[in-house]
């Protein structure tokens, strides 16, 4: 069954490109375009959409707000968000307002459809210590722990373990490194990081490092509190 796409980009020109470059895969399908945020919405009314390559600078309403609507519904499609800057504000923006990760909009046609492929299947596409330096460099927009008390408290549900793991997921190290930080089998860590989504509510592995900002259990720089 084919990977259903959206694109939405207010460049003609640029959506066109992409449809071409989808469109000779024999696993992926365009079924909507949209010029803007608004657009795109509107068409999810109407189309099943998978996955949605999603510019942020556009007029009416911004990629990063649309994001932040699309997510927000039940059986919300995958976000991808396209930028022209690596690790500006508005991949920060994008990634807390549910995106699933992000892509430098002149990335190689290889690399974008290896992205989709990802995106669809559950997984984030940006590295969790490449999103550990986009909330460095944009921390103080973050709310802190003491001032978000919710989502703190989410973090009760976590087991001791599970709070382990998150932690060092949130540091950026990735299953096989956090393995053998707590002598422990890789299938074990998958476990328990699915089990960390799953009872906060997250996505992927890119909104637990998030989260981790935003609950004070990291602070800039990476360290632990």
């Amino acid at each position: 069954m084919s990977i259903r796409v959206m694109l939405v980009d207010d460049q003609v020109l640029l959506r066109t490109g992409f449809r071409m470059v989808l469109a000779a895969q024999p696993d992926m399908e365009v079924v909507a375009e949209a010029g803007d945020g608004a657009e795109a919405i509107e068409n999810l009314r109407s189309t099943s959409v998978d996955v949605v390559l999603m510019d942020v600078r556009m007029p009416r309403l911004d990629g990063v707000e649309a994001t932040r609507r699309i997510c927000a519904e039940p059986g919300a499609p995958k976000v991808l968000i396209l930028t022209t800057f690596d690790l500006d504000e508005y991949a920060f923006s994008g990634l807390k307002a549910g995106a699933s990760g992000f892509m430098l909009k002149d990335v190689p046609p290889s690399e974008l459809l290896s992205a989709i492929r990802a995106v669809h299947s559950g997984d984030a596409v940006v590295a969790p210590s490449t999103t550990r330096r986009l909330l460095d460099r944009f921390s103080a927009m973050l709310p802190s722990g003491r001032e978000n008390k919710a989502v703190a408290g989410a973090l009760d549900r976590l087991t001791g373990r599970e709070r382990e793991v998150m932690l060092l997921v949130a540091q950026g190290l990735s299953n096989g490194e956090i393995a053998a930080r707590l002598v422990l089998s890789e299938a074990t860590v998958k476990t328990h990081v699915g089990r960390i989504l799953t009872k906060l509510g997250l996505r992927d592995r890119v909104q637990v490092v998030v989260l981790a900002y935003e609950s004070g259990l990291v602070r800039a720089g990476g360290g632990a509190v």
